[in-house]
C-alpha cells in the first residue's frame, strides 16, 4: 500500500477520555473546536495560517463574543458537518502544526474532503494541504491497482464531498483503464485464486488470464461495482464472456448461499433483492457471455427473494435450459421445471429437431424427478407425472434414467394403486433398459407384473440376438444394445447415466453373487443368457410362484405394444402368442 508522510514535528496530540484531545504545549490553548461529541483544545494561530474557513469562523465567533461583552480564554467553534468527522479533523489540525501526519488509501479521501471542507489552499498558503493531497492522490493512489480499489470503496461513505470532487470518477476510470489494458502489460500485483498448472511439483510460469481482476472487485459495495462495470465496458475492450465471469464472481461472494444446493437464512431480504436485481441487469446481451449455471442460480436466488428481474432471467435460463445441471435446480419446484421447458421448446425452431439438445433436458428431468421423489410430500403423482410426460417424447439413448426416477417414486410413495403404477411405468421403454437396469427390474416387486414380464422378453430377445450374431428382422423387436457384448464389462454401461448407474451397482451385488450360484449349481436347467442376460426360466419360475402376482400377469399378457407399459385390454391374438 503506497503512504505519504507530512510533517516532521512529533506528534503532541493527547487524548482526555473519548471526547476531549489537546495539545500538549507550554502555552495556554485558545480556541475549542467542537467536531460532533469531540472537543479540541487548539491554538488560533496554525489554525488560521492554513484554513480559510477557520478564520472566518474564528474571526466571527471573536467578533460576536466582544459584542456581548463575553470575556472567554478561549472561543469555541462547532462545526457539525464537515467530512469524515473527527478524525479527518484530526488529521488537518496536525497538519497545521506541522506534525507528522501519515496518509493512505483507507484516510486520504477523507483528508482530502476535509481539507476542502476547511478551505486549505494555495491562496492561504503555499503546499497547503489540498494540493499536496493532490499530487499524493495523482502520482501514486490512483496508480495503483489495489489502492484504487480501496480509495474507491471510502469514497462511498464521503459522498456527496467524493462526488463533488471528482474523486469517485477518478478512482473508477483507473480501475477501468488497467481491467482494459492488454494482458501481457499487467504487471502489478493482483488477486487470482483459481486453479493453475503445476508441472513436476513447480508452478509453471503463468501468462496473465483475462479475468485476473474480476476478484478485486468483488469488495466494492454494489453500488459502485455497478458504476466499476459500466466503466469498464465503456471501454470497449473487455470482452462480454469476462464481464459474466465478474459477475459470477461477484454474486458467488456476495449471495448468501449462491454456491451451495442448499437455502440459507437471509434477515435483509431487501438488501440481497436489490444486489441480486442489480447483478441480473448488468448480464451483457451476448447470449454466451455468462455460463448456464451461473443463469439456473441466479434464478433460484431471484425466486427466493422475490427480485423484479426474474422473469426476464427466466426466458434466459429456458433458452440455455439443456446446458444446466442437474445440481443447480434441485431446489426449483416443479411447475418452475414445467416453465422452462416450455420457454425451451418455444424458443427452438420448429423446423429444427434439436435432438441433442432435448435429449440433455430429458436426462435433467429424469435426475430431477428421481431426487425430487425423494420427499413425498411435495412430488405427488400428479405432478410427477405431469413434468415426466412434457418430455416423454424427447429422444434418449437410454431409458435407464427413466426407470430409476419411477422405481425411485414408487418407493417413496408405496400407497398408489395398481392403475397409478400402471400410468407411470408407461413412461419408460422396455426395449431401451441397460443390461444392468432389466437385473435390476426382474428383482424389484415394486413394478407392475406385466412390466416385469416386458423386461423379460426384451431381454430375451437380445440375448437370442448375441446369441445368432445379428440382428432380428422381420416383426421381431429390434435390437437395442449392440450384438458385440458377451461379458459384463464397463462397455455394457456406456449408454448409462454415472449416477443411475451407482444407484443400482450396490443392490446388483447380492443379485450377481446368487446367479453365479445359481450358474455353478445348476448349469443344466437355469441357462444363464450370453451376453449379461438374465436366467428367464428361474425368474419365471419366481413369478410363477404367487397366486396374487399370477393372475395379475395372465390377466395382462395382451400387451398391445412390445416397447412400452399399456393397460388396455384389448390386444390382438399374434402379439399374445408372441409372449
Amino acid at each position: 500500500m503506497k503512504f505519504m508522510k507530512l510533517g516532521s514535528k512529533p506528534d503532541s496530540f493527547q487524548s482526555e477520555g473519548d471526547n476531549v484531545r489537546y495539545v500538549s504545549s507550554e502555552l495556554a490553548t485558545d480556541v475549542i473546536v467542537i467536531i460532533g461529541d469531540v472537543k479540541f483544545y487548539l491554538h488560533k494561530f496554525p489554525l488560521l495560517s492554513k484554513s480559510a474557513r477557520l478564520q472566518k469562523l474564528i474571526t466571527t465567533t471573536s467578533s460576536s463574543n466582544e459584542e456581548n461583552q463575553i470575556h472567554h480564554h478561549e472561543d469555541e467553534i462547532e462545526i457539525a458537518d464537515i467530512p469524515g468527522g473527527h478524525a479527518s479533523f484530526e488529521i488537518c489540525a496536525k497538519f497545521c502544526y506541522g506534525m507528522t501526519v501519515t496518509l493512505n488509501a483507507y484516510n486520504v479521501v477523507a483528508a482530502r474532503c476535509a481539507a476542502e471542507f476547511l478551505e486549505m489552499y494555495e491562496t492561504v498558503e503555499k503546499g497547503n494541504l489540498v494540493y499536496k493531497i493532490e499530487v499524493f492522490l495523482n502520482s501514486s493512489i490512483l496508480q495503483s491497482w489495489k489502492d484504487s480499489i480501496i480509495v474507491l470503496q471510502t469514497t462511498r461513505a464521503l459522498s456527496p464531498f467524493s462526488e463533488e470532487l471528482k474523486l469517485t470518477r477518478r478512482c473508477l476510470d483507473s480501475i477501468a483503464s488497467r481491467a482494459s489494458i492488454d494482458t501481457s502489460n499487467v504487471e502489478w500485483s493482483y488477486t487470482y485464486s483459481k486453479k493453475k498448472n503445476i508441472d513436476n511439483g513447480l508452478r509453471k510460469p503463468q501468462a496473465v488470464p483475462r479475468d485476473w481482476w474480476v476478484e478485486d472487485l468483488c469488495d466494492l459495495h454494489i453500488d459502485l461495482y455497478k458504476r466499476a462495470i459500466a466503466t469498464i465496458e465503456s471501454r470497449g475492450n473487455v470482452s462480454a464472456d469476462v464481464i459474466g465471469e465478474a459477475l459470477h464472481a461477484y454474486a458467488s461472494r456476495r449471495i448468501p448461499g449462491f454456491s451451495k444446493s442448499s437455502s440459507v437464512q437471509i434477515t435483509d431480504f431487501a438488501k440481497y433483492k436489490t444486489l441480486t436485481d442489480s447483478i441480473i441487469e448488468l448480464i451483457p446481451d451476448e447470449k454466451r457471455s455468462v455460463s448456464s449455471s451461473f443463469l439456473t442460480k441466479l434464478l433460484r436466488a431471484s425466486i427466493f427473494l422475490g427480485c423484479d428481474e426474474a422473469t426476464g432471467l427466466k426466458n434466459r435460463v429456458g433458452e440455455r435450459f439443456d446446458e444446466a445441471n442437474l445440481g443447480d435446480v434441485l431446489l426449483y419446484d416443479v411447475e418452475l421445471m414445467q416453465s422452462l421447458v416450455e420457454v425451451f421448446l418455444k424458443s427452438r425452431d420448429p423446423k429444427e429437431d434439436d435432438v441433442t439438445a432435448k435429449a440433455a433436458i430429458a436426462k435433467l428431468v429424469d435426475g430431477y424427478l428421481a431426487e425430487k421423489s425423494r420427499d413425498s410430500d411435495n412430488l405427488p403423482l400428479q405432478k410427477f407425472l405431469s413434468l415426466a410426460e412434457m418430455v416423454s417424447n424427447f429422444p434418449r439413448q437410454s431409458h435407464d434414467g427413466v426407470y430409476r426416477a419411477i422405481d425411485m417414486f414408487l418407493k417413496e410413495h408405496p400407497e398408489i394403486n395398481k392403475s397409478e403404477k400402471k400410468r407411470i411405468c408407461r413412461l419408460m421403454d422396455c426395449r431401451k433398459l441397460s443390461v444392468e437396469a432389466c437385473a435390476h427390474a426382474v428383482q424389484n416387486e415394486r413394478l407392475p407384473m406385466r412390466v416385469v414380464v416386458q423386461v423379460l422378453f426384451f431381454e430375451q430377445v437380445r440375448a437370442n440376438n448375441n446369441n445368432n450374431g445379428s440382428s432380428s428382422t422381420g416383426n421381431s423387436t429390434p435390437e437395442i444394445i449392440p450384438a458385440s457384448r458377451s461379458t459384463n464389462t464397463e462397455e455394457d454401461t456406456e449408454c448409462w447415466d454415472t449416477e443411475d448407474i451407482k444407484a443400482l451397482r450396490s443392490e446388483l451385488a447380492n443379485l450377481r453373487l446368487a446367479k453365479n450360484q445359481q450358474q455353478e449349481n445348476n448349469n443344466n436347467k437355469g441357462k444363464l443368457m450370453k451376453g449379461g442376460g438374465l436366467g428367464v426360466s428361474r425368474v419365471f419360475s419366481k413369478l410363477w410362484s404367487g397366486k396374487e402376482r399370477s393372475g395379475e400377469m395372465m390377466s395382462s399378457s395382451g400387451t398391445s405394444s412390445p416397447g412400452s407399459v399399456n393397460d388396455d385390454s384389448k390386444s390382438s391374438s399374434s402379439t399374445s402368442k408372441k409372449h
